[in-house]
This record gives C-alpha cells, sequence and structure tokens, in this order.
C-alpha cells in the first residue's frame, strides 16, 4: 500500500515538528533508529555549516521498516541511519537503500566496513566483548568467546535475548568463522551455561553481574564505558567488573558499525550524500560518537572521554554484510539451542 506524497510529509512533520517541502533544493530527511541527544546536535551543526534544512524522524529499525513500506515510492527518506550492520541490511533486503559511487566514503571508511556495493558506510565502531567478575573468574577463563560454552561456567552467564540484533549479527560471524555446526554448538553449550533466562539489554548484564546473579556476559562496549563515567553509582557497578577483548591470539574481537544508507527513493539523493560524506569528518565524527562513546570510524579522530580507559586492541576484518546473510540463520541456531 502506498501512501500520497502529502500524508508521507505528515509523518516527517509529526516526527521532528518542521515543516516539510519534498524534493525542494536544500532539504534533507534523515530516518534514524538511533536516540541521542548529541544527535539533534550534529544534524543542526551540518544544517549550518551547509545551508540544507535537515528533517528528521526517530524510531525503531522496525517501526521505520514499516513507515518505509506504506510510504512505497513516495518515501521522503533521505538518509537511514542505524545501530549495527544487521539492521542495515534488513533496510537494504527490503528494498529501501540504494548503492552509490563516493571517493571520499571508499577512501575514508576500510571495505569490510561497508557494504560492497555502496548500499551502506560504518560510520562508528562498537565491540561486542566479554565482561566478567574478577573476584570469580580469572582473565585467561574468559579470553576466547568460546570459553562461554565451557563446563567450567556452568550457572555462571548472564545474556540477553537472542533475537536482539547485536547476538544475531554475533552468531552471523561465527557462522561465517566456524561453519554452522561449531557455531550451533556453542550456542547449546551457553544455554547450559545460563545462570537466569536472558533478560534485559546490556546494561541489565553489567548490573546483574556486579550484583553477583552471575560472573560474566556479553555487552557491546559503550554500556561499560557509559556507566564507568556516569553516576557515582554506575561507576560503583562497573568497579566491581573487568572487560575481556576476546581472541587477541587469533581473528581479533567481533567488531559492529553505525551505518548510514542513501534511501532507495531519495528525493535529495545529492544531499545525501554530502550528509553522509560529512559525518566522516572530524567534525562529524565526533558529534556521531561523543555521547555514544562508540569508537570513530576515522584514523586519527580523537576518542570520546572514557575509551581511553580501554586497552588497544585487535579487531576483526569479517565482511559485516555477512552478518546480515547470515541473520536468519542465526535465529534458527540460537531457537534450536533453546535461547530465547
Amino acid at each position: 500500500m502506498k501512501f500520497p506524497a502529502i500524508l508521507a510529509a505528515a509523518l516527517v512533520v509529526a516526527a521532528c515538528g518542521k515543516p516539510a517541502a519534498p524534493g525542494a533544493t536544500g532539504t534533507l530527511n534523515i530516518y534514524s533508529a538511533r536516540h541521542y541527544d548529541s544527535d539533534k546536535v550534529m544534524y543542526d551543526t551540518f544544517e549550518k555549516e551547509t545551508g540544507i534544512r535537515v528533517r528528521f524522524r526517530e524510531s525503531g529499525a522496525p517501526e521505520l521498516i514499516e513507515t518505509m513500506k506504506a510510504e512505497g515510492d513516495d518515501s521522503l527518506a533521505d538518509v537511514i541511519i542505524a545501530s549495527d550492520a544487521g539492521t542495515l541490511f534488513r533496510f537494504q533486503d527490503a528494498g529501501f537503500t540504494q548503492g552509490i559511487r563516493s571517493e571520499t566514503l571508499e577512501t575514508a571508511i576500510p571495505a569490510h566496513f561497508r557494504e560492497p556495493d555502496g548500499n551502506w558506510f560504518g560510520l562508528a565502531k562498537r565491540a561486542r566483548i566479554i565482561v566478567y567478575d574478577p573476584s570469580r573468574l580469572q582473565p585467561d577463563d574468559v579470553d576466547q568467546y568460546s570459553d562461554l560454552g565451557d563446563g567450567k561456567l556452568h550457572g555462571e552467564v548472564c545474556m540477553r535475548s537472542s533475537s536482539n540484533i547485536y547476538n544475531l549479527s554475533l552468531m552471523g560471524e561465527f557462522i561465517g568463522r566456524w561453519g554452522s555446526d561449531k557455531a550451533a554448538a556453542w550456542a547449546r553449550n551457553v544455554v547450559a551455561n545460563f545462570a537466569r533466562p536472558p533478560q534485559g539489554g546490556d546494561t541489565t548484564q553489567i548490573e546483574s553481574i556486579a550484583a553477583g546473579e552471575c560472573s560474566v556476559a556479553l555487552i557491546n562496549h559503550y554500556y561499560w564505558v557509559r556507566m564507568a563515567t556516569g553516576t557515582d553509582a554506575e561507576k560503583a557497578k562497573t568497579a566491581r567488573t573487568k572487560l575481556s577483548f576476546p581472541e587477541q591470539d587469533g581473528v581479533g574481537t567481533h567488531i559492529n558499525v553505525t551505518a548510514a544508507a542513501v534511501a532507495a527513493h531519495a528525493p535529495n539523493k545529492e544531499n545525501a550524500v554530502r550528509f553522509i560524506e560529512w559525518l566522516t569528518t572530524p567534525e562529524g565524527q565526533k558529534l556521531l560518537t561523543d555521547e555514544t562513546k562508540e569508537f570513530p570510524m576515522i584514523v586519527g579522530v580523537p576518542l570520546p572521554d572514557g575509551l581511553e580507559a580501554l586497552p588497544d586492541f585487535k579487531q576483526s576484518q569479517f565482511p559485516l554484510q555477512q552478518l546480515g546473510e547470515n541473520q536468519a540463520e542465526a535465529q534458527e541456531i540460537y531457537d534450536r539451542a533453546g535461547w530465547n
């Protein structure tokens, strides 16, 4: 079903409170699955520097996908922003992105951090790491992802739901590196080590370890950094934990991205490309990562406060488009393992 252009415009107005002007010169419409106050500053800065008027819609990725399905060819979206390559795959698989060529982006962003045909470009990095209780475990107990399935950790593992995109993408890399059988065995072994049924988000896992409910979990690095630079209560919780960056003697720690794509029916394609290119500048990178505590994509950009506490670490160079391609199988593996 297609919505009339006037109704599609109204959806954007409802989201950001500014009147829309479809296809107007100097306009950029952003559909973002991120929810940070700093993003509004980022949009405002780009608008002031370029004179391009920015309108944005923020919602969860599933809601944005449904909106774009309803809008059809009349969608006003110029840029799609989402966290996790697996999420961008969902937009691409639904036909909502288009491949572009940009010497700026292809030079600035390593090939394994962008979709081969230019359907999306990684702009900030996040590591999926292990957090643990150092009073109950030693560093070499948790220096490999496979350790989470070791019988010595029986009753010690906390996790969030398998349907979470971060866990699906991690499994997508395991399928690509290990093969389906070994990846499935890992999932079964981890489930056998659960301290409790999967629940909460990554912050919940840190809090559970600090409370003594379990001794180890998987998280994205920035959840820990935000707490470690947060309130006194949050700092006290992270002080009871330590971090492990797995696979340092092998392929490196799993890395994912916040990425942006040019929408399939972008009415302002040139402005969309210009905005994504701007996000690779030092200013764009700073605004994109300072609040989130992600790693800047571009070499030489200063790290956000708090990241200096993390060690240098070897990063996996697994092709991120395969995370999405393996997504359906990843969910099937988790489901068969009983990881809800």
